[in-house]
């Protein structure tokens, strides 16, 4: 399941400031709250997909939860309490994504190919997107909206068999129609809009490198390059925020830790939780406050799912809001 790297500077950390001593800083995260334990049935968890609703809640993912077990939940960051959402007996959920077009959550079921929204409360499940695309059928991981709500999503086939097989799919915001907008990509993971909407950052996660994906007017594909190339060592490129200043979080799978660069590709920080802490594996997505520069980012690993919170280089934006 398709659930970076290593700075070229050097960073130390006085109390809870980041200290810049050369290419980069580090940023130490810190607990918010545990969420998951290892499900039995699993044999893992994975949380996913930090989203926050209109009301501020922030909607969380455990992409290995057995049916019957919270497969969505809302947590109050806050109090540090959460409370269970939605669960059902077959998905397995990569990301979650508020609708600009519609207020639902929408929800990538990477087992079985699919989109599906709820209700912002978790009721009312419809499957928005199912089917081939081109001939293919998706393994659906992060989505992107549009600001008219049309859905971009990372399709990340070729991951069991390490070939480019992966897409950039584009969805229609009534679900009728998808387009192939990039394909033989290397396991498609992450993908945000950058802070101006006039194109799409992806993360490649078996090639660990982040692609630029400019758009036409219409949305379509008007060129494609390799943007950054991410050494992660055993880590590999997962999801991917931006903030309002353009800045992109580039989120480890293998790693507790994110990789942060501006817009140019420089590294700026490596966003890490504590180097005491055992039993925590990757961090594989963050939302950053709406507004204000407060991130949480979901960090999982054999001791269970956690939330950790730090600091950002910038404020929130939508493309900031997990995905």
């Amino acid at each position: 399941m398709a659930l970076t790297g290593c700075s070229t500077g050097t960073g130390e950390v006085a109390g809870d400031k980041a200290v810049a001593t050369g290419a980069g800083r580090t940023i130490r995260a810190h607990e918010v709250m545990q969420l998951t334990e290892t499900h039995d049935k699993t044999g893992m968890t994975l949380l996913e997909g930090p989203t926050f609703g209109e009301n501020g809640g922030l909607f969380v993912v455990d992409a290995t939860a057995p049916a019957g077990e919270p497969k969505v939940m809302r947590v109050d960051v806050e109090k540090g309490t959460s409370r269970p959402v939605h669960t059902d007996d077959r998905g397995a959920y990569t990301s979650a994504q508020f609708s600009p077009h519609d207020g639902r959550l929408y929800l990538t079921d990477y087992a079985h190919g699919e989109v599906v929204s709820l209700a912002p409360d978790g009721s009312d499940p419809r499957t928005f997107f199912s089917g081939e695309v081109v001939g293919a059928r998706m393994h659906p991981d992060d989505i992107a909206f549009d600001e008219r709500g049309d859905l971009y999503v990372s399709d990340s086939r070729g991951l069991s068999e390490g070939d480019a097989h992966g897409r950039v799919v584009r969805i229609e915001r009534d679900g009728e129609k998808a387009t192939v907008l990039a394909d033989k990509l290397a396991a498609t993971n992450g993908i945000s809009f950058d802070a101006d909407y006039r194109g799409l950052w992806i993360s490649e996660l078996t090639r660990n490198r982040i692609s630029y994906l400019r758009l036409d007017e219409m949305g379509g594909a008007a060129s494609h390059h390799t943007a950054v190339r991410v050494d992660g060592g055993i880590a590999r490129t997962d999801s991917i925020a931006v903030d309002a200043d353009g800045n992109l979080y580039q989120a480890l799978h293998g790693r507790p830790a994110m990789a942060v660069y501006d817009r140019h590709g420089e590294r700026l920080a490596t966003v890490e939780v504590p180097a005491r802490t055992e039993g925590l594996e990757s961090a594989t997505n963050v939302a950053i406050t709406p507004g204000g520069t407060t991130a949480y980012v979901t960090v999982s690993g054999p001791s269970g799912g956690y939330v950790y919170t730090f600091d950002a280089l910038a404020e929130g934006i939508r493309q900031s809001n997990g995905g």
